[in-house]
């Protein structure tokens, strides 16, 4: 048996809210596990890279965004070496990852 026919209705816009805002800085895959990473302390591109088994290109990528969006930031160390670190603005996305996690944890 098969549905009945629904009329096609024009989409409406929505108006951008706060998820969506949110989304498109931490909704690409990897921003949250990096955020996360940076919670404890400002780590080196190579750490980052190892702690997470990220593939390189696309953690220059996620670090580049989240670096336009004021998450993280560069921090220069001796010999010409960065680590990165959150900023504020990264540092409150720990309850939003808290709560995720907790979340995830009632799935498994």
């Amino acid at each position: 048996m098969s549905d009945p026919e629904v009329p096609d209705v024009p989409e409406v816009p929505e108006a951008p809210d706060g998820l969506d805002a949110a989304l498109a800085v931490v909704g690409q895959r990897w921003a949250l596990r990096i955020v996360d990473c940076l919670r404890a302390a400002p780590l080196r591109y190579g750490d980052l890279q190892r702690d997470l088994g990220i593939p390189t290109n696309i953690l220059a990528t996620r670090l580049r965004e989240l670096e336009q969006a004021g998450v993280l930031y560069r921090l220069p160390l001796k010999h010409n070496s960065r680590a990165y670190a959150l900023t504020e603005r990264g540092a409150d996305l720990g309850a939003a990852l808290d709560a995720l996690r907790q979340w995830g944890d009632g799935l498994t």
